[in-house]
């Protein structure tokens, strides 16, 4: 993995490249200026993986630099290193997401080891899936020759009570299994799906075989409910409901072991027809999950007005809470809300031990991130959970002790 370095200060990027070649890093690049770095890049002479990029720079500051990443196509990880404080490092972290960039995290000057090992690890397993930084996307006729052909596969990541450890429930993840491009991930045809009116034809194939797969594991023991999620587009139908209800009582399992996730990306031009949706599934008992709390649209007034029993506190805001005041904020007052409210909390990505403390001290119910366990395959979920029982003792007997 080439990785590249930009900061103006001699000592601190050869510090940070000595830093990096100790962890595994063989091929470290070091740049002074920020327009030579950007040079480099363009040159194709070698393809950088990962940057380590200064905020506070003469000639080209960090914003700059991003603004021109962007602007040339930079497909790999983005870390900021800075001595800014926190929520100028929060703010260009946002810019470069609005990018499209892949920001793997910040770090603060000077940079803990620890630290860095983490954000590496994050990068190697971005390269690992080397063929989702393509970001090829895909014409709907070949999506829908691929739904009805059963190419799409379902991925399943799992939620844990954070206070026992036990496993609650896996979100369905979709992928399609192309014949020729292998693992597609989903930001490359769900955007297709909602466009040309595929978004339907792709839940009624993703839903079923979930079901089907709880069924599966309850026959093997396992008491575990399913999430699945819907678009906007699924809820502007007034038989959606119906279908949903259908689905479960064809698969076999109890209404309860259903949990809808909704996204509300976009605002809807007919509110009244959500809220009958949304209401007449949680008249039959099927859970309502608000995903990415705090994001796009998603906003107080859905909670006021829709009858969610989950909130899905965004990833964005749970990571690295721990250490950043503002994001601690964010993520308690959601805290507070759910619970004045009577929700469940589940907290999106919790990527190492800091988050993982940081929720059992702050009282989450639960969690889900890849410090927990990595979407996989339904076959792989049994052993994933033999092992998960064993280090899940340990976290909470650990962390016990140190309360």
């Amino acid at each position: 993995m080439n990785v590249l370095v930009v900061d103006d200060e001699p000592f601190a990027h050869k510090l940070l490249a000595l830093q990096l070649k100790k962890l595994g890093c063989q091929d470290v690049l070091s740049f002074e200026c920020a327009y030579d770095a950007l040079d480099f890049i363009r040159s194709g002479a070698k393809t950088i993986a990962l940057i380590f990029c200064d905020l506070q720079m003469p000639r080209m500051d960090g914003i700059e630099f991003v603004r021109h990443l962007a602007g040339i196509g930079y497909g790999g990880g983005l870390v900021f290193v800075s001595g800014e404080e926190g929520r100028i490092l929060q703010t260009a972290q946002a810019l470069a997401k609005a990018h499209q960039l892949d920001i793997l995290g910040t770090l603060n000057k000077p940079v803990a080891t620890d630290l860095l090992g983490q954000v590496l690890e994050r990068g190697f397993s971005r390269v690992a899936t080397a063929p989702r930084s393509a970001r090829k996307l895909y014409e709907p006729a070949e999506l829908q020759r691929a739904i009805s052909a059963g190419e799409l596969v379902n991925y399943y990541q799992p939620k844990v009570e954070i206070s026992t450890g036990t496993v609650t429930g896996m979100e369905t993840l979709v992928r399609w299994q192309h014949p020729q491009d292998g693992l597609v991930f989903p930001d490359q045809f769900i955007a297709t799906a909602e466009q040309f009116g595929l978004i339907n034809d792709l839940t009624r194939a993703v839903m079923p075989a979930a079901l089907h797969q709880a069924r599966l594991w309850q026959a093997m023991g396992l008491d575990l409910h399913v999430a699945v999620n819907v678009s906007m587009d699924n809820l502007t139908f007034l038989e959606f409901p119906d279908f949903v209800a259908r689905a479960v009582s064809e698969a076999g399992v109890p209404l309860s072991s259903l949990v809808l996730e909704v996204t509300e990306s976009r605002l809807m031009k007919d509110p009244r027809l959500l809220l009958d949706i949304l209401t007449r599934l949680r008249l039959k008992r099927i859970g309502l999950s608000i995903d990415d709390f705090g994001t796009g649209h998603s906003s107080l007034a859905q909670l006021r007005d829709i009858p969610f029993d989950e909130l899905k506190i965004d990833r964005s805001f749970t990571h690295g809470a721990s250490r950043n005041t503002s994001l601690r904020a964010i993520f308690e007052a959601s805290l507070g809300m759910a619970r004045q409210l009577g929700m469940k909390t589940v907290a999106e990505g919790v990527e190492d031990r800091a988050d993982w403390d940081f929720l059992r001290a702050a009282g989450c119910d639960s969690a889900q991130g890849y410090f927990i366990g990595k979407p996989m395959p339904a076959t792989e979920v049994p052993s994933w959970m033999s092992a998960w029982k064993v280090r899940s003792r340990e976290l909470v007997a650990s962390t016990m002790s140190l309360s």
